[in-house]
């Protein structure tokens, strides 16, 4: 038996017991909604179920007076990442007049496409209810089927600095530091400002490979830091029948193609970081779909910052135009330096 089998197992094995225990002390499903996305036609409406302790509210406040200046929205990060997910529960979801049943999968997600929608170009709530749970809301972001220009960014090392996926400064940033102490890349908000300032209402999307316990935090951070909102598109950690791991390049070309295809008319511009793989995604990309891509922004960066990400003080791939298709490709090592480049190469 694969060792990834052993670790699924014993997960598997794990949740069961603590699903039966919280059950036991009396606690309920919770659904947790996520940001999805649409066009005209349909609609990706994405969520999680996961046991509450119904007194939740009462140990949260005692524990902001134990801790003193730690807030909720402080929180220590590693309390997003324990959670007891329920698989197989039935769950119904209401889009506009339309209700769809189904169940989550055997990790808690919801992930459907409901047609016929009937909704408007814009931010829409949707209304998600898990036997046992009361109705939630997830919104879906519904793309004008008029849109021409959409981005899609990374997260991790392109707007914020996390120096991931590096085991134990990872593990540090993601668990143990306050969940309001990340810091943004400097001057990230200024460039995207820039490349939306003609169509503030081109779609944005951030792909990353980071996990969806960490959603809440995230869209804190946007706002926050003055960066546009979108639907995220972040993945689940943990093992899967081929690895320990799942593999963080393949949800992200997944996830770009999907975009692809549900957004024939839209030509897009991708921004990352060579801290990983965003330019090897990105360059096959623009290999196969060069009058789809209008630019690519990548931050740089820098040898210290290589050797927390990856272990190595230079990127470990670079993005090239693989035999000159003419998609613009710009570098800077922050917003500002990305800015000054893209003022005179400008994509769009």
């Amino acid at each position: 038996m694969a060792l990834a089998d052993i670790v699924r197992k014993i997960e598997h094995r794990t949740n069961a017991a603590t699903l039966e225990w919280s059950r036991n002390k009396g606690w309920k499903p919770e659904v947790i909604g996520f940001s999805g996305y649409g066009s005209g036609h349909r609609v990706r409406v994405l969520a999680r179920v996961i046991m509450t302790n119904p007194n939740k509210e009462l140990v949260d406040a005692a524990s902001r007076t134990a801790a003193g200046t730690l807030t909720e929205q402080a929180q220590r990060g590693w309390r997003q990442f324990f959670t007891i997910q329920v698989g197989n529960l039935p769950v119904k979801v209401t889009v506009g007049d339309k209700t769809v049943e189904s169940h989550t999968d055997q990790s808690g997600y919801v992930d459907l496409l409901i047609e016929d929608h009937n909704l408007e170009p814009g931010w829409h709530a949707v209304e998600i209810t898990a036997e046992g749970s009361e109705t939630a809301a997830a919104r879906v972001l519904i793309v004008d089927d008029n849109a021409r220009i959409g981005l899609v960014s990374d997260i991790d090392d392109t707007i914020m600095v996390t120096w991931l996926p590096r085991a134990v400064l990872a593990a540090w940033n993601s668990w143990v530091r306050h969940t309001n102490t990340r810091k943004p890349v400097p001057g990230m908000n200024k460039f995207y400002a820039e490349l939306l300032k003609n169509d503030p209402q081109a779609p944005v999307f951030y792909l990353s490979t980071g996990a969806w316990n960490t959603f809440e935090t995230l869209q804190d951070f946007l706002a926050k830091h003055d960066l546009p909102d979108g639907p995220m598109l972040l993945t689940d950690w943990g093992p899967t029948p081929t690895g320990l791991f799942r593999s963080g390049q393949e949800h992200k070309k997944v996830q770009l193609r999907n975009l692809f295809i549900e957004y024939p008319n839209i030509t897009w511009i991708l921004v990352g970081d060579d801290g990983q793989h965003d330019p090897l995604i990105y360059g096959e990309a623009v290999a196969e779909h060069p009058n789809r891509i209008a630019g690519v922004a990548i931050r740089e960066l820098s040898p210290s910052e290589h050797v927390l990400s990856h272990g190595t003080t230079g990127a470990l791939s670079t993005i090239t135009t693989n035999g000159g298709q003419g998609v613009p490709i710009v570098h800077g090592k922050d917003g500002f330096e990305l800015l000054q480049n893209y003022s005179t190469k400008p994509f769009i």
